[in-house]
């Protein structure tokens, strides 16, 4: 187990270091090369605790690795499969985003446009329709309401109000 003095700091660069160790300076002088200059003692000592820096991340990497094995087991247990996951984060996902202000601002805005679309597109049918009518009661359209670009005409207006009346 640690010394009650040693410190446990993952991040520290003493970590796990003798307490005489803690002392070494970091910044030790280079050579013209750029090479580290060390005695032998301190050479020793900074490979002692390269061995054990290396045997604790291995042992880490063991934990952790178990533990994700353990998690992993845990969740086929509860029949969480990364397909339910997923599910379950796309669903949350989509009601984050229908309870955001700009979802709500722009469904109320397509909502009102929509509307007012069809609103329009029926208005349109409604006047064509009424058009044509008054087109067909007129006593000289006669040969005109028999042509091929009326009639298909009509067809398409009347297709139109057809379609308006569903929305």
């Amino acid at each position: 187990m640690d010394a009650p003095d040693q410190d446990i700091n993952l991040t520290s660069p003493n970590k796990g270091l003798p307490g005489n160790m803690t002392d070494v300076p970091v910044d030790t002088p280079a050579s013209g090369d750029g090479v580290v200059v060390l005695s032998e003692a301190e050479t020793e000592e900074l490979r002692s605790e390269l061995c054990k820096v290396e045997d604790e991340i291995a042992t880490l990497r063991q934990v952790l690795v178990a533990k994700e094995k353990h998690a992993s087991e845990i969740k086929r247990k509860l029949g969480l499969t990364p397909f339910t996951e997923l599910k379950q984060n796309l669903s949350k996902s989509w009601q984050d985003v229908q309870a955001s202000n700009a979802y709500k601002k722009t469904h109320a805005t397509l909502s009102t446009a929509g509307s007012k679309t069809s609103s329009a597109i029926s208005s349109v049918g409604s006047a064509l329709s009424k058009t044509l009518g008054e087109i067909k009661s007129h006593p000289f359209s006669q040969s005109f309401r028999e042509s091929p670009t009326f009639k298909s005409f009509e067809e398409s207006v009347g297709n139109l109000k057809f379609f308006s009346s569903k929305t």
